[in-house]
């Protein structure tokens, strides 16, 4: 099956050929990709790369920290992505996005104030947990509207910390 994930203004064509092959916009990669302690924590090997990936699905958006940063990714099988498509629906535009804490921890700092105008890739916040401080970024252009959390403190897994309009 193919699917066509979204991130940013970015998609990639995304098949999965076997339990150990995939291939990313025609780039044939070999990976293995294991849950830990029924966590969403993921082992990700790819091509003999060892990572470490959190991920949490949501309602629209999956959240993915992979190397300290965290990706917004919409994901869809080819269907849905064409009915969409034809319909003119885009999911960011026109509605705010809530920047969910991806795992718990502790607020580092908040690099912006509330009425201040981001463009994707702009450090909003830094989350730190385990001992690995994470930028988590905003993923497209927009007003801060809201802010809910200072340095200082500490968020749980899926908490609201800010909302981008």
């Amino acid at each position: 099956m193919k699917y066509v994930t979204t991130i940013g203004s970015k998609e990639y064509i995304i098949e999965i050929l076997d339990d150990s092959h995939v291939s990313i916009d025609g780039t044939v990669m070999t990976v293995d990709f294991h849950s830990i302690s029924q966590q969403p924590v993921y082992s990700l090997l790819v091509d003999g790369r060892s990572y470490e990936a959190y991920v949490y699905p949501g309602e629209e958006l999956w959240q993915v920290l992979l190397t300290g940063r965290l990706f917004q990714a919409m994901v869809e099988d080819e269907r849905e992505h064409r009915l969409r498509s034809q319909a003119g629906n885009s999911q960011a535009i026109g509605k705010e996005y809530q920047l969910k804490a991806p795992m718990p921890g502790l607020i580092v700092s908040v690099s912006v104030e509330e009425g201040q105008e981001v463009k994707s890739g702009d450090l909003l916040v830094i989350l730190e947990s385990m001992k690995m401080q994470n930028e988590l970024k905003s993923p497209r252009d927009g007003v801060v509207s809201r802010i809910k959390v200072h340095a200082g403190d500490s968020v749980e897994q899926r908490q609201v910390m800010m909302i981008v309009s």
